[in-house]
């Protein structure tokens, strides 16, 4: 199949062509006809299956197409709805690639950056907006934009935007809509939430399904390292050593360890940039220039990134503190083992983590290999209990090792016992940290509960200070 086999227009088509795209993904072949025979549609997939090019090259084709009646300056007519900076400015940056042949104009709106120049240039009039929920609220409160044309609507990852909080604001802004149009709703997962506000503001819509709940990429491998926490910068230090010729991207928890954890492994003589909620977007934009042009060759990251970032071929994820939430290993590690690529995905585990080591093999539905590194053997062993996939061994002490890079070995075989998970100040935008902590997950051998502290601190949200839509850490 090919894509004027879609019904594309031969610009965009030629655009495609330059890129270097041949032939449409799954999620672009299902769903192009569809937006572009006008029916509302969910379209389920995980970010890096070609899902910004299943709504931004039919929504170009239709705003190209001119069906607006408007006069005077241009309002927009398709608004494009995303869950972070980040992700905005790479939807624009593909609608500008795949319309470089075509007439129209688009900004981006959202926290971070000074509201002026997004006035002004809504004031000289859009055909494609892409927006933070928050920061268009602001726009909407100051009058600076007039959504009264808008003929589409994209919702992009929304299950992130709910889960981030952002549902109040996407309702008053979809109110402000008008009801005559066409609106599409991407999203990872199709939970009943995300059902219920397809319900409310779509008509009739197609439903595309083309990635499992919780799927994981089968080419990308997956090793677990046991290490004592206060060897784990030394490890992740050869690891990145050993890799010299890879770009790697390096998760952390927080943003006060994630600026530390890049100075570290700067002072290691590898080069590193940090990314997270505190950086401004010049500094975030900067930051993924440089690693993406190899200046940088490591970029850590807290889970801000683990969503929306566009990073192809990336070969390595490291997980240097595992995610508070199961869930988030399998967003993390979405970067890696892309378009078909092989990709590989290491971390660093404590014994007190395996609680939810067991939660995450539970998703991945496969027991991942815990692998001792030469010289960093942990005093205490990661017994895994007997109700995950590992049955009962214990890593530590009769594990697999691996010494230049290769595992070797046999596991032993350990107890029932486990530790319920640390809570601790993750960085999850729009709702508590410690949430999740309150709900520990004990082995069998009645291991204790250790709610992590509350997170403190307002962050903003796109920039904008309205509680409850934040980028930081609360």
């Amino acid at each position: 199949m090919s894509f004027e086999t879609l019904g594309l227009a031969p610009e965009l088509v030629r655009a495609l062509g330059e890129i270097g795209y041949t032939s449409p993904t799954p999620i672009q072949a299902e769903a192009i006809p569809l937006v572009l025979a006008g029916h509302d549609l969910m379209g389920g997939a995980q970010t890096g299956t070609g899902k910004t090019a299943a709504f931004a090259l039919p929504l170009l084709q239709k705003i190209a197409a001119g069906t607006t009646s408007a006069r005077g300056p241009r309002k927009p007519r398709a608004l494009v709805l995303t869950p972070t900076r980040e992700l905005a400015v790479q939807v624009h940056d593909s609608l500008r690639a795949y319309g470089k042949h075509l007439k129209f104009n688009s900004t981006t709106v959202y926290g971070g950056a000074g509201m002026q120049p997004q006035v002004d240039a809504l004031r000289r009039g859009v055909d494609i907006l892409i927006a933070c929920p928050g920061r268009l609220l602001d726009h909407m409160q100051q009058r600076s934009v007039d959504l009264s044309q808008v003929e589409m609507l994209v919702l992009d990852e929304a299950d992130r935007m709910l889960d981030m909080g952002f549902l109040p604001s996407i309702r008053r802004i979809l109110d402000r809509l008008p009801k005559q149009r066409q609106t599409l709703l991407f999203s990872a997962t199709f939970e009943d939430d995300i059902r219920k506000l397809a319900l409310d503001f779509l008509r009739e819509p197609k439903e595309v399904q083309v990635a499992v709940r919780n799927a994981v990429a089968a080419s990308v491998t997956h090793v677990m390292h046991p290490v004592d926490g206060s060897r784990k910068r030394d490890l992740l230090v050869d690891l990145l050593s050993q890799r010299w010729q890879d770009q790697i991207l390096v998760f952390g928890r927080t943003k006060h360890g994630c600026n530390r954890l890049a100075e570290q492994i700067g002072k290691a003589g590898i080069s590193a940039v940090a990314i997270h909620g505190n950086k401004s977007q010049a500094q975030r934009l900067k930051a993924l220039r440089d690693f993406k042009s190899g200046d940088a060759r490591v970029l850590v990251a807290t889970d801000v990134a683990a969503r929306g970032l566009d990073i192809p071929l990336l070969p390595l994820v490291i997980n240097y503190d595992l995610p508070m939430v199961a869930e988030d290993y399998i967003h993390r590690i979405g970067r890696t083992g892309r378009a078909g690529a092989s990709g590989e995905a290491i971390s660093l585990v404590e014994a007190d983590q395996a609680p939810l080591l067991r939660q995450i093999q539970r998703l991945l539905k496969t027991e991942v290999a815990l692998v001792e590194v030469d010289g960093y053997a942990p005093t205490r062993p990661i017994r895994m209990g007997n109700d995950g996939p590992s049955g009962g061994r214990a890593a530590g002490n009769g594990a697999p090792r691996r010494g230049q890079g290769q595992p070797r070995g046999n596991g032993g075989h350990g107890g029932n016992g486990g530790n319920a998970g640390n809570g601790g100040n993750g960085e999850r935008s729009g709702r508590p940290a410690q949430r999740h902590a309150r709900r520990p997950h004990a082995g069998n051998g009645g291991g204790h509960a250790h709610a992590g502290p509350k997170a403190h601190g307002g962050g903003q949200r796109d920039g904008g200070n309205r509680g409850g839509e934040r980028n930081g850490t609360r």
